[in-house]
């Protein structure tokens, strides 16, 4: 009987950056996606934009789909999320990989990612990249979502959900991995963190930079299947 996986994806993206992940996946497992809140057009409620209410989203969508045991891939933000749901769900989510995800969330730190989130700038710097965002999450005006992970960050920022000391209770088996080239997770940080969780694993990911759609597929793949069969 195949086992069942959560792919989560990154803030500013929708669950269609995950769609040739969940293609070769599936071969392996039941494969799930969701787009987060305020993604792909959904309705964008600031007043619930937080990383608390992503985190909710996903074990939410375990419960609807009674799913009584799952493992989830987290990318970036959705990497977060994932952690965060399996302190909530720790005999459920049997296993948590991420890729990419920033795990030192400070005001100094989230103030810096803040600085790629300006429209104009967006629009002026990288036109093509913020014309795809419109279009991406449509009818959701671009400047309202970019403002609303700026808080979400800045809420991150301010009080974050993940801390050594809590990721120290967490028994889920975790895989943390980080691209070498990778200049917003930060590999050092990430592998502090790392340390220390008790079930936890660490892998820097040679020649990779941040973006999903250069990391190798098919070393993705194979490090998501290996560790979910040892997890099992």
């Amino acid at each position: 009987m195949k086992q069942h996986l959560l792919l989560l994806h990154g803030a500013l993206a929708t669950e269609a950056q995950l769609k040739p992940l969940a293609r070769e996946l599936s071969a392996f497992y039941h494969v799930h996606t969701f787009s987060f809140s305020g993604h792909a057009g959904q309705p964008l409620n600031t007043a619930t934009f937080s990383m608390p209410n992503f985190a909710q989203q996903v074990t939410q969508y375990i419960e609807t789909q009674s799913l009584t045991a799952v493992h989830l891939f987290g990318y970036s933000m959705g990497g977060y999320a994932a952690l965060v749901a399996a302190l909530a769900l720790p005999t459920i989510i049997r296993s948590v990989t991420t890729l990419g995800t920033k795990l030192d969330w400070s005001p100094a730190t989230a103030a810096l990612e803040n600085r790629f989130l300006d429209p104009d700038k967006m629009r002026e710097k990288v036109p093509e990249f913020a014309a795809h965002l419109e279009q991406l999450h449509t009818p959701t005006p671009l400047p309202d979502l970019l403002t609303a992970i700026a808080a979400m960050l800045r809420g991150l920022g301010s009080r974050p959900l993940l801390t050594t000391e809590n990721l120290a209770t967490l028994n889920t088996p975790v895989q943390i991995m980080v691209g070498e080239l990778d200049k917003t997770t930060g590999v050092d940080a990430a592998r502090r963190f790392a340390d220390h969780m008790p079930h936890a694993t660490f892998e820097i990911l040679m020649n990779t930079p941040h973006p999903l759609e250069r990391v190798n597929p098919d070393l993705l793949v194979s490090r998501i299947a290996r560790f979910i069969e040892t997890a099992a």
